[in-house]
Formats: C-alpha cells, structure tokens, sequence
C-alpha cells in the first residue's frame, strides 16, 4: 500500500479508530535488512524528536526512496506512525518525499488523537525524511 492509499484508509476512521489503527499498523513495520540488524544504530539515524528511540535510515536508488526504521515494540503508536512513513513511501520516488506536508499529522487527520509530543516526534521523522532525501544521503 502506498501513502495516498493509507491516508484515504486513515480519513474513514474517528479519532479513537485512527489509534487502534495504528497500534494494529505498527506490525507491518518491515524487519530491519541483515546488515542494519547486526551492526550498531548511527547517532545519526536517531530522529531526536522523538521521545521513543526511533532510528531512520534513508536511501536513495535511481531517483526513488529506501527506507528502514527501528522502533521499539514497547511503543505501538509511535511504531505505527513511522510504519505508515515507510510502508507508505519506501520504493516512491523522490519527489513524493519531498512534497510531503511538515505537518502530516494534520493532513492525517490524527492531531485529535495524538499528544502533543507525539506530533512533534512524527514532525520530526517527516523532516528527516525530507531533509536526508535534499541532501542525497544514504544513512
């Protein structure tokens, strides 16, 4: 499933429904690839944002996004939010990342059912995003 195709799934559902969503849509975050797994996380895939480690890896291949995330189990939220991202977008082209709303969160229609830190975590994995994908770097 693509991105639009999740935002359309995501904008039937109330606030509540949207929660239970992503709790549910945090198991389809992919596992990390052998040799991300076995070696230490680079500060620099740390999104900072986040109260909850969440570790992004951005790469680029012939013009279109590969995306790998870490997140712990112990936090179903904020693991579905960073699943819609990479679920949504992974093998997209660039271009889509880079016309991404900073505030996602709203378009998503889940500022209702987020904190406050939640949205300023899932603006920042968005920023990451954006900002790994203008500076062409493969983290």
């Amino acid at each position: 499933m693509k991105l639009d195709e999740l935002i359309a799934e995501l904008s039937e559902l109330e606030p509540d429904e949207k929660l239970e969503w992503l709790v549910e849509f945090a198991d389809q975050l992919p596992e990390l690839s052998a040799g991300r797994a076995g070696a230490p996380f680079p500060e620099t895939c740390l999104v900072r944002e986040c109260q909850t480690p969440v570790y992004l890896w951005v790469d680029q291949q012939d013009g279109r996004v590969r995306l790998e995330a870490d997140v712990p189990r112990k936090s179903p939220t904020v693991r579905g939010l960073v699943a819609l991202l990479v679920v949504g977008l992974d093998g997209e082209p660039v271009s889509v990342v880079q016309n991404l709303p900073d505030d996602l969160s709203s378009m998503l229609g889940l500022n209702a059912a987020l904190g406050m830190t939640r949205q300023q975590g899932f603006r920042g994995v968005v920023a990451r995003l954006k900002q790994a994908v203008r500076a062409g770097t493969a983290d």
